[in-house]
């Protein structure tokens, strides 16, 4: 049964699906895997041509429960506000995918999965990974579903780089690139802030140089604090004022270990330190943030965003928050400058919130609309075509 808390025009209950894909994957780092699992879900319903797909692509920690419930789960996946009937992203006229990528720890392969030359978990062996190689893994998906063009691939933060690399991979595969608070590379700043989240999983004494699993502990401390360290990045200093200001907690200030909290925002990052911790895998988040700064759109067009995406055939949509310090609008407006120097069909919105990165999350008026003005006029046209 549905929470009492869904919304009306929820996807309702869903059930994670899964891939096997026995086709070898060679990754950009060289090393093949001769199969792997992927976990998907998917919402609505793929129409009679197969044009009218869309692949939801998850950022840095994401999964591919992006929108309804799980059974006995009291809240909706991670994109719910923006998945669903009637809303931008619309389930009765699209049909919708999103997966877990490799290299996560939510069902697909990964660090957590067993090696099958070895019979243990990959841990820190799995091979590095690319932006690209997911891209490539959602092909193989893309087959195994028998679609053939995605009318759609969609992304915020790492998942607009998937949308951005998808463009140019395969560009005869997607007819719409949605690109949402991304960057074509990340800022020193950003690789800084990863590399000191990294250090902290890495100095959790459990860490085991990555051979966490095999001794049956878990560096959870290190990546408790690696999340905090994101997750103040994620936000911005006038939403952290408003949620929190500087107003003590109420009731009891010793939480557990005997450290002494003082202040609620305090109270709030141990929280969702701990929460994080609980659900994800520490050579994951290594594996990922490393990902990120290695992405770079242009590296193989001599550092020439507009030669990269003179191999672009797609529209595009880009949009930026106004308070997103951790991929400021300055790099989506650079995406649109690049592109329309390329003489490519883009739409930029820049979106006035006080939500930080974050915001691409959250429920916003004019973002709402500026997405689902988009989506609604490519619905049309594959409505015209048929």
């Amino acid at each position: 049964m549905l929470p009492e808390s869904a919304a009306k025009n929820s996807i309702g209950l869903v059930k994670p699906q899964s891939a096997d894909i026995t086709r070898p994957l060679k990754l950009a780092c060289g090393a093949v895997l001769p199969s792997h699992k992927l976990v998907f879900e998917t919402y609505g319903e793929l129409n009679a041509e197969r044009n009218n797909a869309i692949l939801i692509c998850h950022a840095l920690s994401g999964d591919h429960h992006a929108a309804g419930f799980h059974e006995g789960d009291d809240k909706p996946g991670w994109w719910d506000h923006y998945i669903g009937p009637e809303k931008p992203i619309d389930s009765n006229k699209f049909f919708i995918v999103s997966v877990n990528n490799i290299g996560s720890c939510f069902g697909s392969t990964g660090p957590t999965s067993i090696n099958p030359e070895t019979g243990e978990a990959w841990g820190a062996t799995f091979p590095s990974l690319r932006a690209r190689d997911w891209v490539e893994s959602q092909r193989l998906l893309m087959e195994h579903l028998q679609i053939t063009c995605w009318a759609v691939v969609i992304g915020a933060s790492l998942g607009g780089m998937q949308a951005m690399r998808w463009s140019l991979e395969h560009p005869d595969m997607v007819r719409h690139a949605v690109v949402i608070a991304s960057a074509m590379k990340l800022t020193a700043q950003n690789i800084a802030f990863n590399e000191i989240a990294r250090r902290a999983i890495k100095s959790d004494p459990d860490f085991c140089d990555g051979n966490y699993l095999q001794h049956n502990k878990v560096p959870a401390r290190g990546l408790a604090l690696a999340r905090m360290i994101g997750h103040v990045t994620y936000l911005s200093d006038e939403l952290m004022g408003q949620k929190f200001g500087r107003q003590l907690r109420i009731g009891d200030l010793i939480e557990k270990n005997n450290n002494p909290i003082e202040f609620q925002v305090e109270s709030y990052l141990n929280y969702q330190g701990d929460k994080f911790s609980d659900a994800f895998d520490a050579n994951s988040y290594i594996l990922i943030t490393k990902m990120l700064d290695y992405f770079d759109l242009s590296r193989e067009y001599n550092n020439d965003p507009i030669a990269a995406f003179g191999h672009a055939s797609c529209d595009f949509l880009v949009i930026s928050f106004s308070s997103d310090w951790r991929f400021a609008p300055e790099r989506s407006r650079e995406i649109t400058d690049a592109l329309i120097a390329a003489n490519k069909s883009v739409s930029y919105a820049e979106i006035e919130s006080d939500k930080g990165h974050d915001a691409f999350l959250l429920p916003n008026a004019r973002y709402e609309a500026a997405l689902g003005n988009y989506l609604t006029r490519i619905a049309t046209q594959l409505q015209g075509a048929e």
